[in-house]
């Protein structure tokens, strides 16, 4: 290794990570219980290691210098000093080569070796054995970056919560099979910004890009022994730097250019981030950064044995998020990704770990407390998954003010109710009024609740009526992994089928799903490929299928085309009639002053629904009345919207529902039935008339008011 001598000075404390100010970088680097740090040079492909460099200064735990002279991309990584005491928490092994927490790009990618660990593979003292040789090789460096970007018109795009419908897709699986994307750029950012995805995601009529994990992350061993990979992204190793494989041009303002064009077309980005947990596991996995830098600080670890990690994100460690300085570099990371990378919001996976103290889940933890009252962060949009598999960790209702919760709640009860299954009806009233049992408390609205039928996790909507059983055989798990708790029905024949009565009531039942989701108060989020009836063949957990199996197929049939049609058309009228997407929640009670009720809950006679019909086991239809005229803000005054009847059959036949009166309202008019594919003409119904509800349908009615002479 040659050895030219760079002139380092002091430099600063902060900001940390590298800076360049135009003239030099600075480089600062937290660790409270290393002895030494040297920043280690790299040539432009990050492959010769050219120089090592001490860092002088040492300033509230955080170790810093600054290079002259020095400027973006430059290609660096860092060795620390410290103690090798596995048992008392520390893991500091100078061998290895650590990427910087703070980078903003990262050069090459893993590649897995032996060397890449702290201890001895295959050692009787296992991960208390200490390993000399060097892992540069085999570990991506970090780089420095220009920051400078010129932005259009919106370098953010803020959507109101009440307009927000969710598109949750993949990166690579949204672009790789585009016919209008090249080849060079399938499967990345560029292939994101391409004018005719865009287009579709546009005319689609969803406000916000949900993105899976697109922060650094490691391929597992395991799976690329498989031929496989982390396909999904929730193994982070870098959270302030885009995946490098997502970059057709190797440049950071990629990323920017992306993000530029879908606010340009009025779209939100929201990115799903892991907090939670880093790709380096438990006490047996790699040196790669964070467990180099500072294990002690940077992990929880058991307090009788810090040898043994807390497994709470079930991946091997989690995040400390207790430790002041871990607490800054999660939120230096959220809102560098909001003010300098253009983000809208983010989805935060197994969010409860975030907020776990000690002692367990606390609403008041510094993380949640720090994002309440924090300028940047408190006004874009937070969603939690709120669980995971600690103690206490599912709080679905629990999250405080300012953050929206994937409400799985709403996905089991509708998959049941859909399904057939017996004694849903009373729970899909919640479901249907944003989960008021749930959320509407401490002033939360009823945008808290993102309601979702499917997620990356789990069956397509496809799937979902096509599989009883999941068939995940091509993850080379013995079929063994992924949920059997899919509350799904194959309708009669496992998979495809040409069955053409199957084959309608399965189309039937997306619509009904879709319809459900979109006509429901809340925050609905559909999965990209839904909108028509993608499939994964039944696998449930495509985690690994960075194939065909994970990716979209562009190649629509008809039947496909008329569910995306009808999507499309769901979105557009619940954009229209603002009754749909109301900033109250719809409670049932009866309004004295405006002599109105917000929502009547109608059995199929037409009358309110008893005690009775709702403990009915085997009830199965109704129609939820939502009134115009009730009060739509914390204003005592009568609202102005179109009062709408939604009514619900999922019984296995037909079902005649008796349209009530409403007062100043003449008769009903037809908009939505599942039943039908083709586009409804105005078709009229009179109050008292009996509507023949087709088996496992859904009926959306408007009022239609009384002439005024």
């Amino acid at each position: 290794m040659s050895q030219p001598r760079s002139r380092i000075t002091e430099g600063q404390p902060f900001p940390l990570g590298s800076t360049w100010d135009g003239l030099g970088v600075n480089f600062a680097l937290f660790s409270a219980h290393a002895t030494k740090v040297e920043l280690c040079i790299f040539d432009s492909d990050g492959l010769e290691e050219i120089e090592r460099i001490e860092l002088p200064e040492y300033t509230d735990e955080i170790w810093h210098g600054y290079l002259p002279d020095a400027h973006p991309g430059l290609v660096y990584g860092y060795r620390v000093y410290g103690p090798y005491e596995p048992e008392a928490g520390h893991r500091f092994n100078p061998n290895k080569l650590l990427i910087d927490p703070y980078a903003k790009q990262l050069v090459g990618e893993l590649k897995w070796s032996e060397a890449l660990f702290g201890y001895e593979i295959g050692h009787p003292d296992g991960d208390l054995s200490f390993d000399e040789r060097d892992s540069a090789p085999f570990v991506p460096k970090c780089k420095v970056i220009d920051p400078a970007y010129t932005w259009g018109k919106h370098r953010s795009h803020r959507v109101d919560w009440d307009k927000t419908v969710l598109y949750e897709a993949h990166l690579r699986g949204l672009t790789m099979r585009h016919p209008a994307v090249p080849d060079d750029k399938r499967g990345t950012f560029a292939g994101l910004a391409n004018a005719e995805v865009i287009k579709h995601i546009r005319k689609l009529g969803v406000s916000s890009v949900e993105l899976l994990p697109v922060h650094a992350f490691v391929n597992d061993q395991h799976l690329l022994e498989k031929g496989m990979n982390n396909y999904w992204g929730y193994n982070s190793i870098g959270f302030f730097a885009p995946h490098p494989r997502y970059s057709a041009s190797g440049h950071i303002n990629e990323f920017k250019e992306m993000v530029a064009h879908l606010h340009d077309a009025g779209l939100e980005l929201i990115l799903d981030v892991v907090y939670n947990h880093t790709a380096e596991g438990n006490e047996l996995g790699p040196t790669l950064s964070m467990r180099g830098i500072d294990n002690a600080s940077y992990y929880r670890l058991m307090p009788d044995d810090k040898r043994y990690y807390i497994n709470d994100s079930g991946t091997g460690n989690t995040l400390d998020l207790s430790h002041p300085c871990v607490l800054q570099m999660v939120t230096d990371s959220l809102r560098y990704w909001a003010k300098e990378m253009g983000v809208d919001g983010f989805r935060f996976d197994l969010a409860t770990i975030l907020a776990r103290a000690h002692d367990g889940y606390d609403e008041r933890h510094s993380f949640l407390v720090a994002c309440r009252q924090d300028p940047v962060l408190s006004k874009v949009k937070l969603i939690a998954e709120p669980w995971d598999c600690g103690p206490g960790g599912y709080q679905v209702g629990g999250f405080p003010p300012g953050w929206a919760e994937w409400n799985d709640k709403f996905r089991d009860n509708v998959r049941g109710f859909w399904k057939g299954d017996e004694g849903q009806l009373a729970e899909l009233a919640s479901r249907l009024t944003a989960s008021g049992d749930l959320y509407n408390q401490r002033g939360r609205r009823p945008f808290t609740s993102v309601n979702f039928i499917t997620a990356h996790d789990g069956f397509t909507l496809n799937d979902l009526v096509s599989y009883n059983d999941k068939h995940n055989e091509d993850n080379d798990e013995n079929n063994q992994d992924g949920s059997n708790n899919n509350l799904s029905w194959n309708h009669g024949v496992e998979g495809p089928t040409d069955d053409p009565e199957i084959n309608d009531l399965r189309f039937r039942q997306m619509r009904n799903f879709m319809a459900t989701l979109l006509l429901a108060q809340g925050t609905p989020m559909l999965v990209a490929g839904d909108e028509f009836a993608r499939t994964q063949h039944g696998n449930n957990n495509a985690y690994c299928q960075d194939s065909e199996i994970g990716w979209i197929d562009w190649n629509l049939g008809e039947q496909g085309k008329q569910l995306q049609t009808f999507v499309s058309r769901l979105i557009k009228l619940r954009m229209s009639y603002p009754i749909l997407r109301r900033g109250r929640f719809f409670v049932g009670a009866y309004n004295e002053e405006l002599g109105v009720k917000d929502v009547t809950w109608l059995a199929p006679n037409g009358e309110e629904m008893s005690e009775e019909n709702w403990h009915d086991p085997h009830a199965r239809c109704m129609g939820m009345l939502l009134d115009g005229r009730a009060q739509p803000t914390g204003i005592r005054r009568s609202g102005a919207d179109a009062t709408l009847l939604l009514v619900v059959n999922a019984h296995h036949d037909v079902v005649n529902f008796r349209l009530p009166e409403v007062a100043q309202g003449s008769h009903w008019t037809c908009m939505i039935d599942t039943n039908r594919t083709d586009e409804l003409e105005d078709e009229t119904f009179q109050f008292g008339s009996e509507f023949i509800v087709t088996h496992r349908s859904l009926v959306l009615f408007e009022l239609q008011k009384e002439k005024v002479v």
